[in-house]
């Protein structure tokens, strides 16, 4: 184990496989995965404060403001002090960025440039099962059954922002929000940019950088 805990961040728009490359990061590197996302929606299930009033503003169609989120996050970082750790969906403003940095260093910004009619394409192929999450793609990642969650049969939904009218939009948005931050990191050394359609193709070169951080917990070449 490195003798200093990694502080990991991987930035990138909806639909950039932001998700995945988390994933694959956490299984490879033994790193824990803290999602924002996943987060959000354990408070609104177990009706916390946070997860109410976050719910009030989901129900709305509206944006979970800055201060909701990340209420939610502090309180789970605090629990993981003692691990290493990667963030998947936070800091999404400046805002967000500079509350972390009262709490932390980062080691390591990951950003995910994804051409637009690439990540057009994939939210708009986009449903998801709203209870868990889970995240399927018409195109390269179906459910068995149209429609249906694999794992509890539960119907899938397509979100109102991943509805193809909304997606450029909502990118916009995201940029809007994003690029302050992505210059903050970049000012100070961390933020490593990677460029692509595939995700497939970008992992090996993520999976050397961290290689360079961290070991992995095999030792065997990135798939």
């Amino acid at each position: 184990m490195a003798s200093k805990l990694l502080r990991a961040v991987v930035l990138g728009p909806p639909g950039s496989g932001k998700g995945t490359v988390c994933q694959r990061i956490a299984e490879s590197f033994g790193l824990q995965h803290l999602s924002s996302g996943h987060f959000l929606r354990e408070h609104i299930r177990a009706k916390s404060e946070v997860g109410v009033l976050a719910k009030q503003y989901l129900e709305r169609g509206l944006l979970v403001p800055d201060h909701v989120i990340t209420c939610v996050m502090m309180m789970e970082l605090e629990k993981k002090q003692s691990q290493h750790w990667l963030l998947d969906g936070f800091p999404r403003t400046l805002v967000q960025a500079e509350a972390l940095d009262r709490i932390c260093e980062l080691d390591l910004v990951i950003s995910l440039n994804i051409p637009f009619e690439t990540l057009k394409d994939r939210l708009s192929a986009r449903w998801i099962h709203p209870a868990s999450g889970r995240v399927y793609n018409m195109e390269f990642n179906p459910p068995h059954v149209h429609g249906i969650d694999d794992i509890t049969g539960e119907p899938l939904i397509q979100q109102e922002d991943d509805k193809p009218e909304a997606v450029a939009a909502r990118l916009r948005k995201y940029k809007d929000a994003a690029k302050p931050v992505i210059e903050l990191y970049k000012s100070r050394g961390v933020l490593h940019s990677f460029s692509g359609t595939e995700t497939n193709k970008i992992w090996p070169y993520v999976y050397t950088l961290v290689s360079s951080k961290i070991p992995p917990l095999h030792s065997k070449e990135a798939n």
